[in-house]
């Protein structure tokens, strides 16, 4: 790996680029022996698995004592024995079912085939039975299903929520009383809006299970997390001492050769002075990608979007054949969600058997799907978290060779930080995972499913939480649920019409969607929910969807429609808005621990913003070329919120300095925005702000950050609680960066309403450290 690191720096496009290189050394595999059913034991064998993992006898010997686990180890460390024997053994011995929840298609026909096989092991007879219950399947397909009565069935919370849950007591009965274990694999990935919306569908399961007097235990597959057992409990509503943590990993290893390529600072035709602007990744990564598969390696690159997949594979394919190397081109291609089941299998079939030497990949390669192990892992950009990162990374590694991790830095400030400070990122925590399955905006929906499903009795607000019984007063008040006084109690039964499961989107909040359509096809090509279409299929918008461009001629309101025509553009288009914050009602109160005199809240706020126009912006260069009005609805968004209210010295302080105060505040609070996703498991598109040098509600100067769903999703409730260590990384992101007025790596922001204007670097440093210092 050395030679290749030597290699590398040979290219003829290398400019010192490489700025870190750490090694994760590698590790005998450790085994422990534990005693199994004999046909399982042979099956096993049979598959080539004649010796467990130490880890995985451990998840298993507590499953067996009744205990619920939480297996947290990287990927292709084999949890997933950890819980099929179990499953296996009660089905061998009593037909006992077992339940798996896997958050996307993919995984789980990998996870199908997988067992599938090991039970046709078993043999004719054994009472092992597993099938897959997903929207995949048609009618006759599903009614199948359901008549052969699996042991083992495989669905997604999607499908659990609308084919499983209502029909449980008519179709699901059988397995109902027989359910004694739930698996939820990947349980990282249920966080936020998705994540809240699947801790109430397994609130709903939790009362089925109680009527059907089952009480099964549960087993959470998560990648390595901050807060592995309080997020379980947090899913599944299992109280958190029942749960134990296995988070050893066992397994055999090569050394992983990390490395940081930080791309050089642009250079172009014009005089950039130090701006902070850096060469694109994506080129720098197409280059590594190209070089690294023309060199033998079998390479996979993860970049963030469908689009920029496909995109980069095909010119990465191209460049492969304009060097010659025509059987190399066609054995490059790109992986993502969008794409059929069968063309996915034979992505991975191909990585499996070495016929795909490269592949461009969104995360949907992330997850456990088994391609075996690669050469080299390249992620186009900091994905994000450390969590995700470690996730792509771990797809590296064949057996105990050596193996390869570039992590090639955007211009972002997260990429930047730690290309600035790689320990922060080899020697800092994980993330933490949030979920609210409090908030008041989705709680309805599931109460209402929940008594469409069975009737609803007060003894239910241990599921749904303390506003349950107010909540169930407002929907009879509504006629939407039904009283009826029973000698048995009360008791609520659904008072509307159709299937209240059918109007809940477990991947959203809001309802209202726009069409995309294609006038030069006559076609529709996609939806957008509402609030994105006005960001970004407004009148004027660049619109770019599987590797062509459209420009917006027309978003029409009254039908929920966007008109887009397919055109040239080299340039892109930003949004610009007004907001205002209003307060509702403050929460909680507290104060910085190192300025006892500044004020931090935590409230209910309601957002307005309205979509003032938009700015057309150079491709290579970024620079404005413009900007046009826009008359768009105003957005109301009924949100939470952390704020700080700035002391008055502090403010006269920063107003004795050169520079404009609303450029501080402003810049201080894209920088916040910024580091959020260092410590929360999130992506800061999740969350917004707004900074003013007078709000009505505290008579100041203040900062505020608001959680980007109706109703929040916990980001702003974790962010208050560790807004002392926000600080502390946001003033070192900010500070190291060597740009002179501010740049994309510190204080700029993307999604930034006002066109980035007016930003103070230096004064939002110099605030941190007001903030900062002891008073």
């Amino acid at each position: 790996m050395d030679e290749t690191l030597d290699w590398l720096r040979s290219r003829p496009y290398y400019e010192g680029q490489l700025v870190a290189h750490e090694v994760t050394p590698g590790r005998p595999a450790e085994f422990a022996r534990i005693d199994l059913n004999p046909r399982l034991d042979d099956a096993l064998a049979s598959t080539g698995i004649d010796q467990l993992y130490r880890h995985q006898t451990t998840a298993i010997e507590t499953i067996r004592d009744g205990d619920n686990v939480v297996l947290a180890s990287p990927t292709a460390s084999g949890k997933s024995l950890g819980y099929t024997v179990p499953a296996f053994e009660r089905a061998l011995d009593r037909t006992a079912c077992t339940l798996y929840i896997g958050p996307q298609v993919a995984l789980i026909n990998d996870q199908e085939e997988t067992l599938d096989t090991l039970a046709s092991e078993l043999g004719f007879g054994s009472g092992v039975q597993v099938a897959q219950y997903t929207g995949r399947l048609s009618q006759p397909e599903k009614r199948a299903v359901r008549d052969r009565q699996p042991t083992i069935l495989l669905t997604t919370p999607d499908m659990l929520h609308f084919g499983i849950l209502p029909h449980a007591h008519r179709l699901w009965d059988w397995f109902m009383t027989r359910l004694e274990l739930v698996v939820i694999d990947e349980v990282h990935e249920y966080r936020g809006v998705f994540g809240s919306h699947v801790a109430l569908v397994l609130r709903r399961l939790n009362r089925l299970c109680n009527r059907f007097d089952a009480d099964p235990q549960v087993v959470c597959c998560s990648a390595t997390i901050r807060n592995p057992i309080e997020h379980a409990a947090a899913i599944t509503a299992a109280p958190a001492a029942s749960f134990d943590l296995v988070d050893t990993d066992t397994s055999a290893t090569g050394p992983t050769h990390w490395t940081f390529w930080n791309p050089p600072e642009y250079s172009g035709d014009r005089d950039w002075g130090d701006s902070g602007r850096r060469r694109s990744n994506h080129v720098e990564t197409k280059r590594l990608f190209v070089d690294l598969v023309e060199r033998g390696y079998q390479t996979v690159a993860f970049t963030q979007a469908r689009q920029a997949a496909e995109r980069y594979a095909t010119e990465s394919a191209d460049e492969l054949r304009d060097r010659g190397d025509h059987d190399l081109a066609l054995a490059v291609t790109a992986y993502q969600a969008a794409l059929s089941r069968e063309r996915r299998a034979t992505i991975e079939t191909g990585l499996h058997d070495g016929s795909i030497r490269g592949v461009w990949s969104t995360n949907a390669l992330e997850l456990g799907v088994d391609i075996g192990g690669l050469d080299v892992v390249l992620l186009d950009g900091y994905p994000g978290t450390r969590m995700a990162t470690h996730q792509q990374a771990g797809r590296a590694g064949r057996g105990t060779d050596p193996s390869l991790v570039v992590l090639l830095a955007g211009e972002d400030q997260l990429d930047q930080y730690f290309m600035a400070d790689p320990d922060a990122f080899f020697k800092g925590p994980p993330e933490r995972a949030i979920v609210n399955p409090e908030n008041g905006h989705l709680l309805p929906g599931h109460v209402l499913s929940a008594a469409r499903e069975n009737w609803l009795r007060p003894a239910d607000d241990r599921h749904f939480g303390p506003t349950f019984p107010g909540l169930v007063a407002d929907l009879e008040s509504a006629d939407r649920l039904e009283r009826r006084d029973t000698r048995d109690g009360i008791r609520w039964t659904y008072g509307g019409e159709g299937s209240p499961q059918q109007d809940l989107n477990l991947r959203s909040i809001g309802d209202r969607t726009i069409t995309l359509y294609d006038t030069s096809a006559d076609t529709v090509i996609g939806t957008l929910p509402f609030d994105d279409a006005l960001r970004d299929a407004h009148r004027g918008a660049v619109y770019h969807h599987q590797g062509r461009t459209f420009v917006v001629t027309d978003l029409d309101l009254a039908r929920d429609m966007a008109i887009l025509e397919p055109r040239h553009a080299d340039f892109y288009t930003r949004v610009l808005h007004d907001k205002e914050i209003t307060v509702t009602r403050d929460r909680e109160t507290t104060h910085l621990d190192t300025q006892e005199d500044c004020t931090v809240r935590f409230a209910d706020v309601t957002m307005e913003k309205r979509i003032t126009g938009f700015e057309r912006h150079d491709t290579a260069s970024g620079e404005s070329l413009g900007r046009e009005p826009l008359d768009l609805p105003t957005l109301t968004l009924d949100t939470t919120a952390l704020y700080l209210v700035l002391p008055a010295a502090i403010e006269a302080a920063l107003r004795d300095r050169a520079g404009e105060f609303l450029g501080m505040i402003h810049a201080a609070e894209h920088a916040m925005i910024a580091m959020f996703p260092l410590e929360l498991l999130c992506d800061r598109r999740d969350i917004g702000g707004l900074s003013t040098p007078h709000h009505p509600h505290t008579g100041a100067s203040t900062i505020f950050i608001y959680d980007g769903y109706p109703g929040g999703v916990g980001l702003t409730r974790a962010g208050f609680d560790r807004l002392q260590s926000l600080l502390v990384d946001t003033r070192s992101m900010v500070a190291a960066c060597g740009c002179d007025d501010g740049c994309p790596a510190c204080v700029q922001s993307p999604h930034c309403g006002n066109a980035n204007e007016p930003l103070d670097k230096a004064g939002a440093v110099a605030l941190f450290d007001h903030l900062l210092e002891p008073a």
